[in-house]
């Protein structure tokens, strides 16, 4: 196992210290951690799901709020735009919006 970790330092080792010699790059993951933590906590409180089918239903729906909060959309107007897609067989509404 040691041999491991020291064959991932030769490879990565250059990485690990990139934020110190670029300034654009954070030392921390904090905001990838923030943008999961919903998630996290919906599965330690409802304990997860029981099928496939549930869990690519949260994966979807929870990538839909974290997407539309980092672009301050409506959650709601977005899943109200899709379903009305949906019923009128129209593909869904744009996810992404350029900035």
């Amino acid at each position: 196992m040691g041999l491991l970790l020291c064959d991932r330092r030769r490879v990565y080792g250059a990485y690990l210290w990139t934020f110190v010699e670029d300034q654009t790059v954070a030392p921390t993951n904090n905001f990838a951690e923030q943008l999961v933590r919903q998630g996290v906590l919906w599965r330690k409180i409802s304990f997860g799901t029981q099928s496939e089918r549930g869990a690519r239903y949260v994966e979807r729906i929870l990538t839909v709020c974290a997407t539309c909060r980092l672009q301050n959309r409506s959650i709601i107007e977005y899943l109200r735009h899709a379903c009305q897609n949906h019923l009128t067989g129209r593909s869904a509404p744009n996810l992404v919006v350029n900035l």
